[in-house]
């Protein structure tokens, strides 16, 4: 910032000698001259200084005294503050000055002086001319390296900061004297790098925000600049604060092109209320972000929101195809992948509705997560209001007030409803890829599996209802008044069990309802369900409860009934001999499962996918339920919800 402000100041003196079309200011970077040999072989030497010339009016005694004068008044009327050279001692040690002028009678003559932060302006002489011309040159000596570590070292990313910096100059009607920065024998002329960043000419208008006037620049930038949209606040001539609009208008994404090819854009704003409102270092305004309407004050916001209007008037032409592009993005992700956002879609304001093409579904997803619970606040809060009526509200008017709260609140309700129908797709899907064989040739381990269905080691006190997929076994399982997961026996508060034997998933769900009357004694209290998953393919099945899911299963349901079951708050179940069990056994059916299927005289299904039957020893009933039936029949039970969300079912 010192040394562009240098440049700045260069300007102004060009446009006080009123030569600017033969203006000239050269920027040349001083490095050090000795270098370890080990840093020269890696890099550029380190930048030591800077110095500054130009062929403007010089120092002359007005200029002179405006130096020597904090917070002066000289140059107010081009936005100085007087308190930019402060900035020179802030990253450097020493500023030289040497400068040539004319005196009161027209002789050019030259004053010599330095400028430190110890001894302020010193060492001021007035000698005889050494060059034919006006002009200054300005050596800022000592670069304190705290600053130095921060900006960049290559000629050409200092040319390009630059120009940013006096970008104003080069687009306003007057344009700018020529600029080259200098380094190590390269030279670079900001003409030509202006040339070569401008992708077509500027367009200049004027607005009016409350009382002020504001003029814009609009510049479209060819694609090869590293830039994003932008709003560019301007002060006294130069760039004070960048704000990124990228996305703030519906298709201004990412870059953009028009019949002339890609570019960015970027739009240049000044006024003198712009000017009024700079702070004294020209880094930033004391303007607010956003205001009442009071005083006739203009807030950030009042300006953005100007600004993007006629940006959008500006571009309109080439964001058409943009917006298209984006909804049909929205669109398609809805249909496809999100569908319980297509109800709730006609309360969002159109152009949230349209998104860049380019973000990856995780974003778009959290977008439309946050419209969503937008319209969900709206709705509750209508909620607390709607039951009465509103001060002089006739009757008709409260009539469809409540008809679209009612409207607002079904919508939203089979917005939750499709939420729910696309995760069981989503669960369905990731069943289908865990039980495929691995690019190893091996098949997932059977705790993947375990994972879908319900969370490993967790009972119901510690998973949300959401967390548990057992609908995938059996639509009943869904409801349950106590279920564990690879628990030991002796931990479910469900038994008084000391067996530290683990069984898949075991659930226990107690019926009690006071309107049921029975009198024999073998009245079904509870039931118990045990879920006993293997690896698929598996195929090292045999007799004994090590090698058997069945017996393991059937076992469980033993010593769930040896242990005096009891619901979740401690109470005992009556009859626990009794309680009904039911076996699920999820495998595959290899030769050797097979034979345990008949060995416990189960029936194969009709299809060949699965065994069931009942077992009057152990008063259970088995099934035995193979990965491929067990997608099949989830996907079976789905397919009209799928469906009727337009989802895949294939």
């Amino acid at each position: 910032m010192p040394v562009f402000e240098a440049v700045v100041n260069s300007i102004h003196s060009i446009e006080e000698k009123r030569d600017v079309e033969n203006g000239k200011i050269i920027l040349r970077v001083n490095r050090a001259t000795q270098v370890d040999l080990d840093l020269e072989a890696k890099s550029l030497a380190p930048i030591v200084g800077f110095t500054i010339a130009d062929n403007g009016c010089g120092f002359d005694e007005a200029n002179f005294k405006s130096f020597e004068t904090l917070d002066s008044d000289h140059k107010i009327d081009k936005g100085c503050r007087g308190v930019g050279r402060l900035m020179w001692l802030k990253v450097f040690n020493l500023v030289e000055v040497e400068s040539h002028f004319l005196d009161v009678d027209g002789e050019l003559k030259k004053r010599i002086f330095r400028f430190d932060d110890k001894l302020g302006v010193h060492g001021e002489e007035i000698v005889s001319a050494t060059e034919k011309q006006s002009g200054t040159l300005i050596k800022l000596v000592g670069f304190d390296e705290n600053y130095r570590k921060q900006v960049p070292t290559k000629c050409q990313l200092i040319a390009n900061q630059l120009l940013e910096h006096v970008l104003w100059y080069f687009v306003r009607s007057e344009h700018a004297p020529k600029i080259l920065v200098e380094d190590s024998g390269e030279s670079i002329d900001l003409d030509s790098l202006y040339d070569q960043h401008m992708h077509a000419s500027a367009y200049h208008e004027t607005i009016r925000i409350r009382e002020y006037d504001f003029d814009l620049t609009h510049i479209k930038f060819r694609s090869s600049v590293n830039k994003k949209h932008q709003l560019a606040l301007c002060a006294a001539n130069r760039l004070v604060r960048e704000d990124s609009i990228q996305g703030k208008l519906p298709g201004l994404y990412g870059k953009i092109s028009d019949a002339a090819g890609e570019f960015t854009y970027t739009c240049y704003v000044s006024s003198s209320y712009l000017n009024e409102h700079v702070r004294s270092e020209r880094t930033s305004f004391d303007i607010a972000e956003d205001v009442e309407d009071m005083l006739n004050e203009v807030s950030f916001k009042d300006i953005r929101d100007a600004v993007l209007e006629r940006t959008k008037e500006y571009l309109q032409d080439v964001l058409e195809e943009y917006v298209s592009a984006g909804r049909k993005r929205v669109d398609d992700f809805i249909n496809n992948h999100a569908p319980r956002y297509r109800p709730i879609a006609n309360y969002i304001a159109e152009e949230l509705l349209i998104f860049d093409p380019e973000k990856s579904d995780k974003e778009l997803e959290l977008h439309l997560h946050a419209q969503w619970y937008e319209v969900e606040r709206q709705l509750v809060s209508a909620g607390h209001d709607i039951m009465q009526p509103q001060n002089e509200e006739h009757v008709e008017e409260y009539k469809e007030r409540l008809s679209e709260y009612l409207r607002k609140s079904e919508d939203l309700k089979k917005s939750d409803l499709a939420n729910y129908v696309s995760h069981r797709k989503v669960i369905i899907d990731l069943l289908q890829k865990s039980i495929e064989r691995l690019d190893n040739g091996k098949y997932a381990r059977e705790d993947m599996i375990h994972e879908l269905i319900m969370p490993m080691r967790k009972d119901s006190s510690e998973v949300f209802l959401d967390s548990c997929n057992l609908w995938l076994v059996d639509e009943r399982l869904a409801f349950h008044n106590y279920l564990a997961s690879d628990k030991t026996l002796n931990a479910m508060p469900i038994t008084s069990n000391d067996s530290t034997k683990e069984p898949d998933i075991l659930s226990l769900k107690v019926f009690d309802n006071p309107l049921l009357v029975n009198d024999q004694p073998s009245f079904p209290l509870a039931a118990i369900t045990v879920i006993e998953i293997k690896r698929p393919m598996r195929n090292d099945m045999r007799e004994g409860e090590d090698k058997d899911p069945i017996d393991q299963a059937l076992n469980y349901v033993e010593r769930i009934r040896e242990g005096q079951a009891k619901t979740k708050s401690g109470l005992l179940i009556p009859r626990n001999n009794d309680i009904p069990a039911y076996c699920y056994i999820i495998c595959d059916l290899t030769s050797t499962m097979i034979k345990r299927c008949k060995n416990f005289s189960l029936t194969m299904t009709a299809d060949g996918m699965g065994f069931f039957g009942y077992n009057p020893n152990y008063k259970a009933y088995i099934e035995v339920i193979s990965f491929n039936q067990l997608v099949k029949a989830a996907k079976e039970r789905n397919r009209a919800f799928f469906e009727k969300l337009g989802m895949p079912t294939t």
